[in-house]
């Protein structure tokens, strides 16, 4: 791990404070007022994305390099959106996978009174959501199985994303699996408190929510990355 002390490998209230005044200040000149500020709470989060880092490693393989290049930047590309404030308000960060039999990725959104740890596929393509819908229909028995597990329902609820209203083209409605056949995305997501995050413990509890996510994506991966050779 790089040179990160045990400080920068929890959250800090102070992570909180400055992103509380930034959505009441979010402007250009407030944040470069303050800088000295946002770097200084950009180096903790740093560290506690590579403290997720370290642990991810120790049962995935994982390309994201550093738990720096993992975090994402504070600023807003505004060219195509109608908000045009200039800074994100959260701290966040994702971990791809290592190699295109790897699927799935980790995220992690830090805010207060809406942090969360997730994971999944945001934004299939067509083509990969065909593979998923076609094995689901031939046997949903196999995903039924990860997503019904006592550790899986405790950690996160249930599998969550948009869904279609009514059923993907070429698949019946009276299919035995339509609810999982209408999905679009496929989304782990685990919300945690305030005190939650802030507790010594929330590294320990972000990577264990991690490692709860393998099962599904193991079997993701396997869909996805085996042809009909195999």
């Amino acid at each position: 791990m790089a040179n990160y002390s045990e400080k920068t490998l929890r959250v800090h209230q102070s992570g909180f404070d400055f992103l509380n005044q930034l959505k009441n200040n979010n402007n250009r000149d407030w944040f470069n007022q303050h800088k000295p500020e946002f770097e200084q709470e950009k180096i903790l989060m740093e560290g506690f994305a590579e403290g997720l880092l370290a642990g991810l490693r120790t049962h995935d393989l994982i390309e994201t390099a550093s738990g720096k290049r993992a975090l994402y930047r504070i600023y807003r590309d505004v060219r195509f959106s109608h908000d045009k404030t200039p800074y994100q308000t959260y701290w966040g960060g994702s971990f791809t996978r290592a190699t295109k039999f790897r699927r799935g990725g980790y995220y992690f959104h830090l805010e207060q009174g809406r942090s969360f740890i997730g994971g999944g596929f945001w934004g299939p393509s067509s083509a990969d959501l065909k593979l998923i819908r076609d094995d689901i229909s031939f046997d949903d028995g196999p995903l039924r199985k990860i997503i019904n597990s006592p550790s899986f329902v405790s950690c996160f609820g249930g599998l969550k994303g948009d869904q279609l209203k009514t059923k993907p083209k070429g698949f019946d409605l009276e299919h035995e699996a339509i609810d999982l056949l209408r999905y679009k995305q496929f989304l782990l997501i685990r919300s945690f408190s305030d005190e939650q995050v802030l507790s010594e413990d929330f590294l320990k509890e972000a990577g264990q929510t991690f490692l709860e996510m393998r099962p599904f994506f193991d079997y993701m991966s396997e869909i996805l990355s085996t042809d009909g050779n195999g």
